[in-house]
């Protein structure tokens, strides 16, 4: 079986949940790790797995990357492509199971999700979510992550790939 892990990262704080949640998919899945901006279309996988920090209380717009990129983000390249973009110009992928996450501040009552967010387009394009959505902490805008989400998230990908297997064998 194959997934696809697309990400978006402004501090590399997304990227690193990301690599963590594709260790978490490998014992399963043959797995591709892609930056956003490659624009990697998802075909010919079992799984979709998209990840995004939470800008503005949901997805990332070019205003919200370029003022990531003013508190001095280390993304580099144009600031045009973030996962918003990405599924908006994703064809239909109807069936394709698919799961979202997030980085976000660890804080109380602060609203707004990306993975909600992303959960919300992935399901409009036909995907079949086969995981809630998931949230990873960091510690502040910039980051880091908060001690222990790393595993967290190779937990995550691990139960993701459970929920998948158990899918196919009820078929």
């Amino acid at each position: 079986m194959k997934a696809l892990v697309v990400y978006e990262s402004m501090f590399g704080n997304t990227e690193a949940v990301a690599r963590a949640v594709a260790d978490g998919l490998r014992e399963t899945f043959e797995v591709n790790l892609s930056d956003v901006r490659d624009m990697l279309p998802a075909t010919d996988v079992d799984l979709l797995v998209v990840g995004s920090p939470t800008h503005a209380f949901g997805l990332s717009r070019p205003a919200t990357r370029a003022d990531a990129i003013r508190q001095g983000a280390v993304r580099d390249g144009a600031v045009d492509v973030g996962l918003r973009e990405y599924l908006g110009c994703s064809p239909v992928l109807d069936g394709i199971g698919a799961a979202a996450f997030d980085t976000r501040i660890n804080k109380s009552f602060v609203p707004g999700s990306a993975a909600r967010k992303a959960r919300r387009e992935l399901r409009r394009l036909g995907c079949r979510m086969v995981w809630p959505a998931q949230s990873f902490h960091v510690t502040a805008t910039a980051g880091p992550l908060v001690e222990g989400e790393l595993s967290r998230a190779r937990i995550w990908a691990s139960n993701l790939s459970s929920a998948v297997l158990s899918e196919r064998h009820q078929v």
